[in-house]
């Protein structure tokens, strides 16, 4: 059957709020550098008032990956909650106004719409306090059936696996997509490789459930255990059909049916902030594959997309991402 999306995602409807800050202001507040911590909304609202002047901008993960998407000319849903409040009405603007489609219906607060505080240091490293809000709040309730069954590929994020209804209603989405013949994405947060959040996720791969896993070489490792890079993919690839590996300034390698493509980082003149850089990189990867490109192809235009986010300060694309990848 013909899809009539390329890709729909799940996600977290998180509205990012970006300031810049000394490395003294993380030192003070115990925060280690390029970490990303949970916070509940009387931490958020601390943190929010101490923080200097920010911008605002809808954000999450996958959300940023269909941004992304979008920009590069495919045809891109995304289901994510929101509550029924000002954030929540910002993101589902954002996402509409991007070409996404976007129609999860908003509920009644609390708890509010999530938000995360981004702290940017003068070298580019981003630190990460997020506050999930309704986003955690998502149930299989909320899946459009027909949307995931009409969708080239499904694309969840690791950041939603943690919580047990949003990691319900992702596996309920991957059922309905295998069962259309479609394809299932997972990209991987650093929360849930460590701990007993392990476990659950490496059981997740080894049931088959993900085609193509994204990592960073940090999250693969800790995910696997292992600590040589070969050693890793070998731990991984037999249950994946395709693994992707980003090395930041290191570039990153693919590994389907036995071949592993590398390919080096894509220049990028000044690097403002790394903010969404791997779900840039996801959004250029998939729309690659969707248009037909090999593994090489498809890793180039994930550089590509990745170097232009970095480039500025938030996570969506700000250039024509259509004329630097040219799919």
């Amino acid at each position: 059957m013909e899809s009539s999306l390329d890709i729909v995602a799940i996600g977290d409807a998180i509205v990012d709020v970006i300031a810049t800050c000394e490395d003294s202001f993380l030192d003070a507040r115990g925060f280690a550098k390029g970490s990303m911590r949970l916070l509940d909304a009387e931490e958020a609202d601390d943190l929010y008032a101490a923080m200097g002047p920010g911008r605002e901008i809808s954000g999450g993960s996958a959300a940023n990956s269909m941004a992304g998407a979008a920009a590069l000319g495919l045809r891109a849903a995304f289901i994510g909650q929101v509550a029924d409040d000002q954030l929540g009405t910002i993101f589902a603007h954002d996402m509409r106004a991007l070409g996404v489609r976007f129609e999860t219906p908003p509920i009644a607060p609390p708890p509010p719409t999530g938000r995360c505080l981004i702290l940017v240091t003068p070298d580019a490293q981003r630190t990460m306090s997020t506050c999930p809000g309704a986003s955690h709040e998502l149930t299989s309730r909320s899946l459009d059936e027909r949307l995931i069954r009409s969708a080239a590929i499904t694309f969840l994020e690791g950041y939603l696996w943690g919580p047990e209804r949003p990691r319900a209603a992702m596996l309920e989405a991957a059922g309905i997509a295998h069962s259309a013949g479609r394809s299932v994405a997972f990209t991987l947060s650093e929360s849930l490789c460590l701990g007993d959040r392990r476990a659950g996720v490496l059981g997740m791969i080894r049931s088959r459930v993900v085609d193509t896993l994204f990592g960073n070489e940090d999250e693969i490792r800790h995910l696997t255990g292992c600590a040589a890079l070969p050693d890793c993919i070998a731990s991984l690839s037999a249950d994946v059909g395709t693994l992707v590996i980003t090395r930041g300034a290191h570039g990153a390698l693919a590994v389907e049916n036995g071949q592993c493509v590398e390919i080096e980082a894509a220049p990028v003149a000044q690097v403002v902030d790394t903010t969404g850089a791997g779900d840039l990189f996801a959004a250029g990867f998939l729309a690659g594959r969707c248009r037909g490109r090999d593994l090489r192809g498809s890793l180039q235009a994930g550089a590509i997309t990745a170097a232009e986010v970095i480039s500025h300060f938030g996570a969506r694309p700000e250039a024509d991402l259509r004329e630097l990848v040219a799919l």
